[in-house]
């Protein structure tokens, strides 16, 4: 129920997803709702789609923490509160983002050693993805914090693009050491002091700037969710605005217009790699459990996909891994 157009592409991406993979969801949300959307796809008896009645939702105006405490029939809660009972392995919301860390938090508790989950997701380049983390889910952090998300994300990178020891980058305005502010100076060298102990399973290349990210020179980067938030959607507006200048300079001249019909397939493609339905979701990365935030906009095609991931990460034990990343003897360590 959390999507700006909600439940109508939760409902129809959830079906696309089991009959393209065979998965078993559970549609949490008003019934009645449901069951129209249902029916409107022509899935209204779909086997391996159930609904699980929930009285509220939570809106995008919704604070975080009060939400929790005070709509505990919120479509939400009651999806969270199913992963933990073990009736379901994953989680998919397009909602409230903050809601979502706060019901991750509250109902699935967090990853032994991890101070604070934070938000992973991938990013195309001409070279190969690279994974950010954190991008939205922690505004205000501390160094130890920052140091964790370069560990969380390399583990989500290993799992995710099977890179055994990813090259790992902190984020700032330059790449020489006295750049940066305190909050990147402290975590910088809590991470080449990970990085350099026997056993560690990243690799510290040190300050990567802005353009560094799509050269190919840096698989993960660490950074705090207010920039990473903003790298985020700074990525998905110049993308947008990008396909729209390409638009409109193939339709100035004849001679444009019969190149833009000869370069459309490979223009269609591109737009599909970088397009965020393709990927579906972002990880949250540091809780017990698989959970996956959509985009607002989501459509179908992205809940779809978001569904899958979520069935993969859940398949590959991804909290595990998680788990014994922050565990490992190289990993930096919370303070008591």
């Amino acid at each position: 129920m959390g999507s700006d157009s909600a439940p109508r592409p939760e409902v129809a991406g959830a079906v696309a997803a089991v009959r393209e993979a065979q998965l078993e969801i559970i549609l949490v949300g008003d019934r009645a709702r449901l069951e129209a959307e249902l029916k409107r796809v022509g899935a209204r008896a779909e086997r391996g789609v159930t609904i699980e009645h929930a009285a509220e939702l939570v809106t995008m105006d919704d604070h975080p923490g009060e939400v929790f405490r005070k709509k505990r029939q919120s479509s939400l809660r009651v999806a969270t509160e199913l992963v933990k009972a073990g009736r379901a392995h994953a989680l998919v919301s397009a909602g409230n983002s903050g809601a979502v860390l706060s019901h991750g938090l509250f109902v699935l508790g967090r990853t032994a050693g991890v101070e604070r989950p934070a938000i992973a997701t991938s990013f195309p380049t001409p070279h190969g993805p690279f994974t950010v983390c954190d991008v939205g889910a922690n505004v205000d952090v501390k160094p130890s914090m920052l140091a964790q998300f370069a560990l969380l994300g390399a583990a989500y990178d290993r799992v995710v693009h099977a890179r055994p020891r990813p090259r790992v980058g902190l984020l700032s305005n330059g790449g020489e050491p006295g750049k940066g502010t305190e909050l990147t100076r402290a975590a910088h060298a809590l991470l080449e002091a990970a990085a350099a102990r026997p056993g560690a399973s990243f690799h510290y290349i040190g300050y990567v700037e802005g353009s560094d990210l799509w050269r190919g020179t840096v698989d993960v980067v660490a950074t705090d969710g207010f920039t990473g938030n903003v790298v985020l959607k700074v990525c998905e507006g110049v993308a947008d605005a990008l396909f729209g200048l390409v638009r409109t300079e193939l339709r100035e001249t004849p001679r444009a217009k019969v190149g833009g019909l000869l370069a459309a397939p490979a223009l269609r493609s591109l737009k599909k790699r970088i397009d965020f339905a393709e990927t579906g979701g972002a990880l949250l990365a540091g809780v017990d459990g698989v959970v996956i935030i959509a985009h607002g906009r989501s459509d179908t095609t992205a809940i779809k996909n978001a569904v899958k991931l979520a069935d993969r990460f859940a398949r590959a034990e991804l909290p595990a891994r998680m788990r014994d990343a922050i565990a490992a003897p190289a990993a930096p360590a919370a303070p008591a």
